[in-house]
């Protein structure tokens, strides 16, 4: 096994200069402090973990707390790509990611006991219900914490820009002459209720009245469930010409029963999702939608929880505020010269 000893004598320096260098000491010169680095990686060194946590107190594992009430787990497109990106930051700054759960071995937990168990440095925050009394308890704890699409005071957050998105995407439909729309939106959450004031922003500016009975409440990532709301608006007397799905996923439930209805889009109702997940670009027609900066997400999440961790007396508690960027498909009709 190589040792310090090892990458020392060949580097022409100290053990101590070695040790320095490797635990991100900024006493030593920086050409020193990469070449030590590259050395290391060159002869395969590996840190002892149980060291380097007595050593600087932090066991170098993030926890990562995801509840998926739809149980898609990390089938679901969107989620698993802010997870991976959570975890190559991680990586990339020398940290492992745990998911949190409610057991610790057959033994029933709560979130933070799990986490104070592992020895979590902190935890991100990717989906749950943010009432739970278990989700409350851990953001109130000592750990630092960084939440992903829901904001607490005095807590890290990081946003999709849901709102200037949604209102984005509500000004291109009514920019291609549609002024009859309905919107199935997700669960009550911050998410929604973001999206929802999109919505209602771009068509209060842009002077186009919504019908009551044209925004329905489904669930996010619910194919059935969308299948049926798509279904009872296609059953009212006077049809929308576009209607909104709560993600590119569930519109699938939509397709299904606007064809069902042997109607056919665009041409006889046209229709828009969110997220911007492959699917949106391989079903046709393509499906017109806002696609968000899952990249940024993760990636932000994990390197602002890490500057809590390593700097808690400077890093500042903020937000952090992630656009996205249309992605134009054929799924909404041109009615602007009709």
């Amino acid at each position: 096994m190589v040792s310090m000893k090892d990458i020392a004598r060949k580097c022409g320096v100290s053990v101590a200069t070695v040790s320095k260098a490797l635990n991100g000491q900024q006493d030593i010169g920086r050409e020193t402090r990469e070449k030590i680095r590259r050395t290391a990686d060159e002869m395969g060194y590996m840190t002892n973990a149980s060291a380097r946590a007595l050593k600087t107190s932090r066991s170098y594992n993030i926890g990562v707390l995801f509840v998926d009430p739809m149980h898609g787990g990390l089938a679901h497109e969107y989620f698993s790509s802010v997870l991976d990106s959570i975890r190559v930051e991680s990586e990339r700054c020398g940290y492992d990611i745990t998911f949190i759960n409610c057991n610790v071995g057959r033994r029933r937990t709560s979130y933070l006991q799990h986490c104070l168990y592992r020895g979590m440095d902190g935890v991100v925050v990717a989906s749950v219900d943010f009432t739970d009394p278990m989700v409350l308890e851990l953001i109130h704890s000592g750990l630092p914490v960084v939440t992903i699409d829901h904001m607490f005071n005095g807590r890290m957050a990081v946003i999709s820009d849901n709102v200037a998105g949604m209102e984005a995407l509500t000004r291109y439909v009514i920019g291609k002459g549609h002024r009859d729309l309905a919107f199935i939106h997700g669960e009550r959450t911050t998410v929604t209720e973001s999206r929802l004031t999109g919505f209602f922003r771009a068509c209060e500016a842009l002077n186009v009245p919504v019908r009551e009975e044209c925004i329905l409440q489904g669930a996010y990532h619910d194919v059935t469930g969308c299948y049926e709301a798509t279904k009872q608006l296609l059953a009212l007397p006077q049809r929308p010409s576009c209607i909104f799905f709560p993600d590119d996923f569930s519109y699938i439930g939509g397709f299904n029963a606007i064809a069902e209805a042997g109607l056919r889009i665009p041409e006889d109702i046209s229709a828009v999702g969110y997220d911007g997940i492959r699917l949106a670009r391989v079903i046709s027609p393509r499906l017109t939608t806002w696609q968000q900066n899952t990249t940024d997400l993760g990636r932000e999440a994990a390197a602002r929880l890490i500057e809590l961790i390593e700097h808690p007396k400077t890093a500042l508690i903020d937000r952090y505020v992630v656009s996205g960027h249309l992605l134009e498909g054929g799924s909404v009709a041109d009615l602007s010269n009709r």
